[in-house]
């Protein structure tokens, strides 16, 4: 497979923007541990607290008000040090209405830096269909995919967004292609091998896949992991491929240690080597042959 030799390192902190859990390894504790793990500063911002996962049951959930996140992040756009950031990550939304505040921060920072890098993280839904209201899976959707550079639905989560259900992975491919963003990195792809599950990296000229064996019964946090590993290995300059690569498989080896320890939540802390150097082997396949760089990536309609 072909390396990229055009990606250079990219400087500046990361603004994470997801949900927060007092306990657990899911949302803004999975991106920021990771992300700093592999040397990025972090800025958090909170779309909602939770004392656990859901998950694990019921919970009672807290969201600033409306107007307040508005003016925290109005205060962030006109913060002396905005000009540190080189990435925004856009998680879990406690609420539809936080969509057009998050907006704006993303195109204030463009203004500062306009090569900063997006990343949204769609989090509005799994095979049971949305957990969110539809309002805001509409407002992720129409609102905040369009503004990014790399976004990262599950397979169930673009089936939602683009109105269809898939066969095979190709479908999945085109369906990614149409969404806009440069990187769209589709997890839960179709396995090719049996007992398997991969994620698929869709560009306008290439489409990557990773598998990996399928865990059983894994901890709640593998999608925001993937995430912020991959806009991550994307920041320190690796080639597309291997930025698939090593998110894959360290994410597949940490949810390995994790269900081997029985554990019940992502054991990033003791397992942070595995973010740095991951060892478990993952395929890598290439689903298309590289097209022209000319080739116009489809818009959406």
């Amino acid at each position: 497979m072909s390396v990229d030799t055009h990606h250079k390192p990219d400087q500046g902190a990361v603004l994470v923007i997801s949900s927060h859990v007092v306990r657990g390894s899911v949302g803004n504790r999975a991106a920021v541990f990771a992300l700093e793990t592999l040397g990025h500063p972090v800025w958090a911002l909170p779309t909602v607290v939770l004392p656990w996962h859901p998950g694990h049951g019921p919970a009672t959930r807290s969201m600033l008000p409306i107007e307040d996140f508005a003016a925290i992040v109005d205060d962030l756009c006109r913060a002396p040090w905005i000009g540190e950031v080189g990435a925004v990550l856009s998680g879990y939304l406690g609420d539809a209405r936080q969509a057009p505040a998050i907006e704006r921060l993303v195109k204030t920072i463009r203004d500062q830096n306009p090569d900063a890098h997006y990343v949204c993280d769609p989090v509005i839904g799994d095979a049971n269909g949305l957990y969110v209201p539809e309002e805001t899976a509409s407002e992720v959707r129409d609102r905040l995919i369009p503004l990014a550079t790399m976004t990262t639905p599950n397979r169930f989560e673009l089936e939602w967004i683009c109105s269809t259900t898939f066969d095979d992975n190709m479908q999945i491919v085109e369906a990614a292609r149409s969404l806009g963003p440069k990187r769209v990195v589709v997890t839960s792809a179709l396995p090719m091998m049996s007992g398997c599950t991969g994620n698929i990296l869709v560009t306008a000229q290439d489409a990557l896949m990773a598998e990996h064996q399928e865990i059983a019964r894994p901890p709640n946090g593998p999608g925001d992991l993937l995430a912020s590993l991959m806009l991550a290995h994307v920041m320190n300059g690796k080639a597309d491929e291997k930025s698939l690569q090593s998110a894959s498989a360290s994410v597949f080896e940490i949810l390995a240690r994790t269900v081997k320890r029985g554990a019940d939540e992502l054991a990033l802390e003791s397992e942070a080597d595995s973010l740095k150097r991951p060892f478990a082997l993952v395929n890598m396949r290439r689903l298309m042959r590289p097209a022209s760089p000319r080739k116009r990536v489809i818009g959406r309609q």
